[in-house]
């Protein structure tokens, strides 16, 4: 059966327009069904968009924690403060790249979400008074090469030789501090319903986490204000918001339903070909 869709194209019936070689692709329908569908959709979007809205407020309510320890980075103008990584301005973020000391490369997930800080997003963020630079434990030598190989622009410095990254929860070394995981004790982990990351009791230590931590500066007093790690860094560039809009969304194995690509990738953000 013919039927003409809003925009005047003509279609055909959806059960009839079904292909037997791509069973798991979106059903084709008329413009009128899809567009009951969609506005099915949009009322969840919406409830979503004002959830997360919320859990923003929240976010920014949270309380924070004055930085009085201090902490050395090596950058291409030499040993810097962590203030001076505000570069006069009055927020910090910072990636806590994965990159151990012992490793020629930095962390793939980690290098697919830098990829992604163009320098558009960077000057997006210094006009709302926000500086972003990226830690990593290896030395300055293995960083300072590894990101100009890839081409990146923003700020990237060691942290070498300091705690910065076992006190912001990053390297995982119960050597030098106590095992915390997405806040997270190991009597936590070890109890029911972390099975997931108990993987992580018996993983050879140090062990490199990846994070996001934001930073607030009030004069020469400088304060966290936020930690995230795991999924939580997924947003940090953005592909990711991008393709959750789509009908093959992160073309990644987890992800349902299933099918939709011939070889879904690992849930791990590299972005490589």
């Amino acid at each position: 059966m013919q039927t003409a869709d809003s925009a005047g194209a003509d279609t055909t019936d959806a059960t009839a327009m079904r292909s037997p070689d791509a069973p798991n692709l979106p059903d084709i329908v008329t413009r009128e069904e899809w567009l009951v569908a969609r506005r099915h959709l949009l009322q969840r979007e919406k409830a979503l968009t004002r959830q997360r809205d919320q859990l923003s407020a929240d976010r920014r309510r949270l309380p924070m924690v004055e930085i009085l320890k201090s902490y050395e980075f090596e950058g291409p103008g030499g040993t810097v403060s962590l203030l001076d990584l505000f570069e006069g301005r009055r927020q910090l973020i910072v990636q806590h790249f994965m990159f151990d000391p012992t490793w020629d490369e930095g962390c793939p997930s980690c290098t697919g979400a830098a990829d992604e800080m163009s320098d558009g997003l960077l000057e997006h963020l210094r006009s709302r008074d926000t500086s972003f630079a990226a830690v990593a434990r290896a030395p300055y030598a293995k960083v300072s090469a590894y990101g100009a190989a890839r081409g990146w622009t923003f700020p990237f410095y060691s942290s070498s030789g300091t705690d910065f990254n076992h006190d912001f929860y990053a390297t995982l070394d119960e050597s030098v501090t106590p095992m915390m995981v997405n806040f997270r004790t190991r009597d936590e982990l070890e109890r029911p319903g972390n099975e997931k990351l108990r993987w992580l009791l018996e993983s050879e230590q140090p062990s490199e986490q990846p994070g996001i931590s934001c930073f607030l500066r009030h004069g020469a007093r400088v304060f966290h204000t936020y930690f995230t790690t795991g999924r939580g860094t997924e947003w940090l560039g953005g592909a990711y918001a991008f393709l959750d809009l789509t009908a093959l969304g992160r073309q990644e194995d987890w992800e349902e339903p299933k099918g939709r690509v011939a070889s879904p990738r690992g849930a791990v953000p590299s972005f490589e070909p």
